[in-house]
C-alpha cells in the first residue's frame, strides 16, 4: 500500500494550498480517508477526513476554511486549504483507515489509521 501526499509549498497568509494524496495498493471505496497534521514537537493532530460514502469530519481548526473530497475513481483524496495562517504550518500527513462496519465512524484519533502517506511541508508566512 502506498499513499502518495503532494501539494505542499510555502505561502503567504491568507493564502490557499490544494493538497492530494493518490492511494494504490488498496481497494480505496473501502477506507477512510484523512489529513493529519504534525508540527516538530508536537502530537501529530486530525484535520479533516472523508468516509467512503460522501460523509465528511473536520477539526475545529480548520472548519470553514479546508474542504475535504474525494475520488473514488482515480483512487484520490484532496484537502483544500484557504484561509491560510501561520498556526497551520505544518507537515501534512494523508491516511487510511479500512471501514469494517455498516456504520463505521469517521475517527479522528491517529492510532486508529491503517497506512499513513510520506508528507507534505506547509509552511505559512505570516
Amino acid at each position: 500500500v502506498q499513499l502518495q501526499a503532494s501539494g505542499g509549498g510555502l505561502v503567504q497568509a491568507g493564502d490557499s494550498l490544494s493538497l492530494s494524496c493518490k492511494a494504490s495498493g488498496l481497494f480505496f471505496g473501502s477506507y477512510i480517508m484523512a489529513w493529519f497534521r504534525q508540527d516538530p514537537g508536537r502530537e501529530r493532530e486530525f484535520v479533516a477526513a472523508a468516509g467512503s460514502r460522501s460523509s465528511t469530519n473536520y477539526a475545529d481548526s480548520g472548519r470553514g476554511r479546508f474542504t475535504i473530497s474525494r475520488d473514488n475513481a482515480k483512487s484520490t483524496v484532496y484537502l483544500q486549504l484557504n484561509s491560510l495562517k501561520p498556526e497551520d504550518t505544518a507537515v501534512y500527513y494523508c491516511a487510511a483507515d479500512k471501514v469494517t462496519a455498516v456504520y463505521q465512524p469517521i475517527s479522528t484519533r491517529a492510532a486508529d489509521y491503517d497506512y499513513w502517506g510520506q508528507g507534505t511541508q506547509v509552511t505559512v508566512s505570516s
